[in-house]
């Protein structure tokens, strides 16, 4: 136990997700449990991952949530284990929850996307059909997230829209979707900046994004068949959406090759998303969770081929030319493959805590916690 590395995960305490501060002291060893001498509460060392109060040994919970991330059935893993289906469903609840915190953290932060492209899969439910859509960019082969609606709206385009701006900073940018025309509609209304006011009343006006390339792949089918795909750009010269193919891909032209590979990576490994199985998910939130699950597995712990780097000089000890990439390490995101038990063991810190906004001056008190904790 090292209370160097940890910090206070209470959300009242001023000095909330910030570690080697002194703050943190081991309160009971034989309990794993630390204590914060701001506030004065204490936490178990296992408090805010998935383990928090499981009496199943990590390995196995480890091991179980691999088997479920790489499309291994619930009932197989029910019969495997001789456990309970419901304890594996409240396992696959909880490890969802932890990656979607993890993804949050680590992927929703804005960078220099380059291009993205976004795309959406129907799920079958009982007696209810519903829409996943997901963003993915395309350079680091990265998943940016994704929503799951029981309609193909406005609403679920314009939440993943959100996702996309949450990820990007005011750089060229290239978005490859399909002939869905929400998406330029929805685009072109979160892509947009507020203008200075010069002290006037009222709402601001809103600029549009310099950069913003928007490109459609439309198909036209016969019978289930694809008989002519289109390539159209939307919005933005073609010299510029080449030289952003040609930065981020490599080669080749307008798609959404790369998203419609990962929806069948996601449809290969989710067995809720398996078309004729009867394995299928029964509410809206089992499949996000799963999808969160399966999505942060794919950026962190899955080593991509297309992203391996060749070896300057020679071999290593093992005998590799090639250096192996995930998604994540590709994206600048981390220095190497995070395995499973990493991931759900990974402390998410809660924002830094922020003074109270008051009238006047603040007391003595609330300006020392300001002097130590926001400095």
């Amino acid at each position: 136990m090292d209370p160097q590395t940890v910090f206070c995960p209470n959300r009242t305490c001023p000095a909330r997700g910030q570690v080697g501060k002194g703050n943190i002291g081991i309160h009971s060893r034989q309990e794993r449990r630390y204590k914060c001498a701001e506030c004065g509460k204490t936490f178990a060392a296992r408090s805010g991952t998935t383990f928090y109060r499981l009496r199943t040994a990590e390995e196995t919970v480890t091991l179980v949530m691999t088997l479920l991330a790489h499309g291994c059935p619930l009932q197989a893993i029910v019969v495997a284990f001789g456990l309970d289906e419901r304890t594996v469903a409240d396992w696959h609840a909880r490890a969802g929850r932890q990656c979607q915190q993890v993804h949050e953290h680590w992927v929703e932060q804005p960078r220099d996307l380059g291009q993205v492209q976004a795309d959406e899969v129907w799920v079958k439910l009982p007696g209810l059909k519903v829409w996943m859509a997901m963003a993915l960019q395309v350079a680091p082969r990265l998943w940016l997230g994704g929503v799951v609606s029981p309609h193909r709206d406005r609403g679920l385009i314009g939440r993943l829209v959100g996702k996309i701006r949450a990820c990007a900073l005011p750089r060229p940018l290239l978005i490859c979707v399909d002939g869905l025309s929400t998406y330029v509609q929805a685009i072109r209304r979160v892509f947009r900046d507020p203008l200075p006011r010069n002290h006037r009343t009222g709402r601001c006006r809103l600029q549009p994004w310099r950069g913003l390339y928007l490109a459609q792949v439309v198909k036209q089918y016969a019978g289930r068949r694809v008989a002519s795909v289109t390539q159209r750009i939307v919005q933005g010269r073609r010299r510029a959406v080449e030289r952003l193919i040609q930065r981020t891909q490599g080669a080749g032209g307008i798609n959404t090759a790369y998203i419609e590979r990962l929806n069948a990576t996601f449809r290969a490994r989710c067995h809720h998303l398996v078309r004729r199985g009867r394995g299928l998910a029964h509410q809206v939130p089992t499949l996000e969770q799963g999808m969160y699950l399966l999505g942060t597995v794919y950026n962190f712990c899955t080593f991509h081929r297309s992203l391996r780097l060749r070896r300057r000089g020679r071999p290593d000890r093992a005998g590799h030319r090639w250096q192996l990439r995930t998604p994540a390490m590709a994206a600048g995101l981390t220095d190497h493959r995070w395995r499973m038990h990493e991931l759900l063991t990974f402390h998410v810190p809660p924002p830094r805590w922020t003074p109270p906004k008051r009238r006047g001056r603040p007391a003595k008190a609330t300006a020392a916690l300001v002097a130590r904790w926001c400095t």
